[in-house]
């Protein structure tokens, strides 16, 4: 499969860090690609004009030197967790990140960047086929939550959340929901790599949630002339919940994979009111594949 050569996995920390490096490397196997592992360290000195008035020279001192000093202990227990991860994973070439990696294999690489996280990953984001991010544990790790946003709304490419527990092996059930949107078209062209190869792929779709745009008959159509053969079911809202009534709709089917527009509705009325992608990133246990 030449759709995926390069895989970009941002580790903010260590958090759910190691589930989303197995899922990396699954990946990386998979597709025979390169997973580019990134960390980006922030920088003390940012720390500066957030300040705020009222503090001495030597106060901002002490507090740039402090976020420094976390910043560093962040950089090295992931580059450690990194280190022991693929001392266990013989078959993956490790290779420099500045490296033009080999084609006809799996590999790895870890880079330590300096500046602002949002900014950074995705620039990287935008010359990858898909980001991979860990599950960000809503509530949990705010920079985790931030970074898969910031591919989301600025890269202009997929993003897939690995789940929590390191998963068993390839997938091979892939769910797509569909609601006839732009959003959804785009998560339905980046799940192809997988529902190509997939033992089974179904089109999830909910009356409640359609949208103006093309049924999901005509996804099937669609994925005919792929070569991929897809079934359809409609699932319902559990307790007026559609997020609710989709992930159980997976989980009923066994899926490994979910592939799902994001953010039909903006971010700002999903945080104030709910809604099906908010649902999702915080409750689902399986890989989930977005895109706007």
């Amino acid at each position: 499969m030449k759709d995926v050569r390069k895989i970009l996995l941002p580790l903010p920390s260590t958090l759910n860090g190691e589930a989303a490096l197995a899922q990396g490397c699954n990946f990386a196997r998979r597709f025979g690609a390169h997973l580019a592992v990134l960390h980006v360290r922030s920088d003390g000195r940012d720390i500066a004009p957030l300040a705020g008035e009222g503090l001495s020279g030597a106060m901002v001192e002490d507090l740039m030197r402090s976020a420094d000093h976390e910043s560093s202990r962040h950089a090295h227990d992931v580059h450690v967790l990194f280190e022991r991860f693929v001392a266990s994973q013989p078959d993956i070439e490790v290779v420099s990140p500045n490296t033009l990696p080999p084609m006809d294999r799996p590999s790895i690489s870890f880079h330590i960047l300096r500046g602002a996280e949002n900014e950074i990953v995705p620039a990287h984001a935008r010359l990858s086929d898909f980001t991979l991010v860990p599950h960000p544990d809503a509530g949990t790790e705010f920079s985790a939550s931030e970074t898969l946003h910031a591919v989301l709304f600025d890269s202009g490419r997929p993003v897939v959340m690995a789940p929590r527990m390191a998963p068993g092996g390839f997938i091979k059930q892939v769910c797509i929901g569909w609601n006839g949107t732009a959003e959804s078209a785009a998560a339905l062209r980046g799940a192809l790599p997988w529902a190509s190869t997939a033992d089974a792929v179904r089109i999830l779709h909910c009356e409640d949630y359609q949208r103006r745009g093309p049924a999901a008959q005509d996804v099937v159509t669609y994925l005919a002339i792929h070569g991929i053969k897809a079934d359809i079911v409609e699932f319902p809202p559990i307790e007026r919940d559609v997020g609710k009534g989709l992930l159980a709709a997976c989980n009923e089917f066994g899926a490994d994979l979910l592939a799902m527009g994001a953010y039909s509705h903006s971010r700002l009325r999903q945080l104030i009111l709910g809604g099906v992608t908010r649902h999702v990133l915080e409750a689902a246990e399986l890989t989930v594949l977005m895109s706007r």
